[in-house]
């Protein structure tokens, strides 16, 4: 079977779209806290539409609306019937945009929060929840499977190793907390290395970390691994004292329900479209080659990256000119008594 992923990081580093968890609670199809995407079942249109918005704004990849998809989590919330419609679904919803976008298309598996570090254990718990999704996901005929937001790189593993008996390329990404090691205690570099000698086709990070805090983290492990790295970061402004955006705090508001932002109330933490075309440009200088946001993720930051990689997405179209702002405008057809006005705006 041709390698599609292999075959597009040969010609240049690929961007992919994620964050579908807080975008379409924010738009109101999904709750907070569960996560579960019911949405690919209740507003399929929903999904779609999401999914064309960002491949319009720079998206290589149309990756499933899986995460969070699998059987824990469904009993969680009661619908442990739906499990196959709605990953069936959810693929073949991606399917379609991929098709009529000539994007590549992406399966979905992820953190399952039973995973414990015990070998008997995870492979009586852990394993079939991966090898039902993966298993949809290769019906569906996607390109490669995304296995992301670990915090234990033997839960990365155990995915990898189902990616792998399904024959399936993967893009394997590990979730860096506070403490800069995975929950056994090894580091991102190591975890990757590990990941790549068990044969990921790409590895890397996403989510729980902004730009700021993810970056340093990512040049160890370009040199650790002779394969494409991955970085794929939460578009919220963490630092070195908060690295996460759970750790995120606000002083200035004072009606939070448990004193944190997280996740409702980060608004005012997100990054700016510049902020991410800065983290994109530093990320491709360290060697990084495929690159995306995760939680938190908007079309137009997407279409920051893309530009930032120097194309031109449908999206940019619309890319600001603000030569023609009535007040901060340059043009010579503006009326010079708003220009001048600027500086009391």
């Amino acid at each position: 079977m041709t390698d599609s992923l292999l075959n597009r990081l040969e010609a240049g580093p690929v961007l992919c779209a994620e964050g579908y968890l807080f975008e379409l609670e924010r738009r109101g199809y999904l709750q907070a806290g569960a996560y579960v995407p019911e949405v690919v079942l209740e507003h399929p249109d929903v999904v779609a539409g999401l999914h064309r918005e960002f491949v319009r704004a720079g998206s290589d990849v149309v990756e499933a609306f899986t995460y969070y998809a699998h059987r824990e989590k469904l009993l969680l919330i009661g619908r442990e019937a739906d499990l196959a419609s709605m990953n069936r679904q959810a693929l073949a919803i991606a399917a379609g945009v991929a098709r009529e976008t000539g994007t590549l298309l992406a399966g979905d598996v992820c953190n399952t929060n039973v995973f414990v570090n015990n070998r008997a254990l995870d492979e009586r718990r852990v394993r079939p929840m991966f090898e039902e999704q993966v298993g949809w996901a290769a019906e569906a005929g996607v390109d490669f499977v995304v296995a992301e937001t670990f915090q234990f790189a033997g839960e990365a593993l155990l995915a990898l190793e189902v990616i792998r008996e399904a024959g399936l390329s993967s893009v394997i990404t590990l979730a860096i907390h506070q403490e800069v090691e995975t929950r056994e205690g090894w580091t991102p570099e190591e975890a990757c290395r590990r990941l790549a000698d068990a044969g990921a086709t790409v590895v890397g990070l996403n989510c729980i970390r902004g730009p700021q805090t993810m970056l340093p983290l990512l040049g160890a492990i370009v040199e650790a691994i002779d394969i494409p790295v991955a970085a794929l970061p939460v578009p919220y402004r963490t630092h070195e004292q908060e690295p996460t955006f759970q750790s995120l705090t606000d002083p200035h508001a004072s009606e939070l329900p448990d004193g944190r932002p997280f996740p409702l109330a980060l608004d005012p933490h997100t990054c700016t479209r510049y902020d991410i075309a800065a983290f994109t440009r530093d990320a491709l200088d360290l060697g990084v080659r495929y690159l995306g946001l995760c939680c938190g993720a908007a079309p137009h930051h997407i279409r920051a990256m893309a530009e930032a990689m120097g194309r031109s997405p449908v999206a940019s179209r619309f890319s600001a000119d603000m030569s023609k702002h009535a007040y901060l405008g340059s043009d010579t057809r503006l009326l010079k008594e708003n220009l001048s006005f600027a500086a009391h705006l």
